[in-house]
This record gives C-alpha cells, structure tokens and sequence, in this order.
C-alpha cells in the first residue's frame, strides 16, 4: 500500500467519523449531558465538590473506576449503575461510528483501485 492510497483511507475515515457523528450528535450529547447532569446529583448527595461529581460520572461511565471516590448512600450507588450503563451505550455508539467509517474507508479504497 502506497504513502499515497494510506492518506487517501484515512481521509475517507476521517470524512466517515465527522458524517456519522454528526448524524448521532444528539444522542451522543445527551449522554453526554446526562453523564454531567448524574455527577452533579451524585456529588450534592455525597457532599463532594460538584468538580468530583463531573468526575465520578466521566470515570464511572468509561468504565474506568478509580476507586478514590466511592458513593456511600443508596440512590447514589443506583445513580453510578446507570452511569455505568450511560457510559457503556456511549462507548457503542462511538464504537460503531468509528467500524461504520472503517468499512466505508476501505470499500472507497477499493474503488479507487
């Protein structure tokens, strides 16, 4: 494959990735938001900074888990399950934006052949 043929894939993926995005934005920024939205709630009922809320949410929903902030009371464990849950869903759909503009990066790649 040519320095040349890899540019041109990559540009079709990047196209790809800014197209689908923009189809799923809405959705993605809801989740978004409600991954900001949780983390605020989380951090007013534990009494953290509303900055370790925003936080615990983006860690919790990227399934990543620290561990230094641990929610205590009940609703706010339920909260942090469905942040879990967000988060997971937001994953997908990014991941099945970035397989959708790799297939349609290389099916573009076979045309120009």
């Amino acid at each position: 494959m040519t320095s040349k043929h890899s540019a041109h894939v990559r540009r079709e993926f990047y196209k790809a990735v800014g197209f689908y995005f923009r189809v799923v934005w809405p959705i993605f920024s809801i989740l978004f938001l409600l991954i900001v939205v949780v983390g605020l709630i989380i951090s007013y009922l534990e009494g953290w900074p509303p900055l370790d809320g925003v936080y615990f949410g983006f860690v919790t929903g990227l399934t990543i888990g620290y561990g230094e902030l641990v929610p205590k009371l009940g609703v706010s464990r339920v909260l942090a399950i469905l942040l879990g849950f967000n988060g997971v869903l937001m994953t997908a759909i990014f991941a099945a934006i970035s397989v959708r503009a790799i297939e349609v990066a290389v099916r573009a790649s076979g045309k120009d052949e």
